[in-house]
């Protein structure tokens, strides 16, 4: 519905003040992410990293790897839109803290959640695709963002690999943890 301007592989951005978005631009976003090597894309609804709030529909593959990460004086709130997935939480020693299966409105499992402590966090995807809008303060800064030490970068694919499956493991018993 809003015309979109694309600044990346990963991220487009609404062009209008009024930003109306349809299931037209979630097939859009889906495709996008399916295409990316990431298996991430995103439609920002703010227009400059520097914006006090920054909303995004994000939709993630089953494949994504997102590398445990906290944020520094942030929130966020992350609303399903569609599919499902396991919300991670640990310590600083990289234990699991805690397990959140979320899903759409309709799978019966929350499907909105706030996030302000500032623990590390990941998400594993346990549907096709998931889609979501995220709302969190602005400005962006990556320095605001630390990623877990004792996770494996992105690049290392081998590593990616067993730590996922790891946690898929790890994870289920606490399936219905909530």
């Amino acid at each position: 519905m809003s015309p979109i301007k694309k600044v990346s592989d990963e991220v487009f951005v609404a062009e209008n003040g009024l930003v109306l978005v349809d299931l037209a631009q979630i097939e859009f976003l889906k495709t996008q992410a399916a295409r990316n090597p990431r298996h991430r894309a995103r439609l920002c609804a703010h227009k400059h990293g520097q914006d006090r709030i920054h909303e995004m529909l994000i939709a993630l593959t089953q494949d994504v790897y997102i590398r445990p990460h906290k944020h520094l004086n942030k929130s966020e709130s992350f609303h399903v839109i569609a599919g499902s997935a396991i919300v991670v939480y640990f310590d600083d020693a990289g234990a699991i803290a805690e397990v959140v299966h979320v899903g759409d409105i309709a799978s019966g499992r929350p499907f909105y959640f706030r996030n302000d402590d500032g623990r590390y966090h990941t998400q594993v995807i346990t549907s096709p695709f998931l889609v979501f809008h995220e709302a969190t303060n602005g400005p962006f800064s990556r320095a605001d963002t630390l990623f877990a030490p004792w996770s494996p970068e992105e690049t290392n694919l081998e590593a990616v690999r067993a730590f996922l499956e790891s946690l898929k493991r790890r994870a289920a018993p606490n399936q219905e943890a909530r």
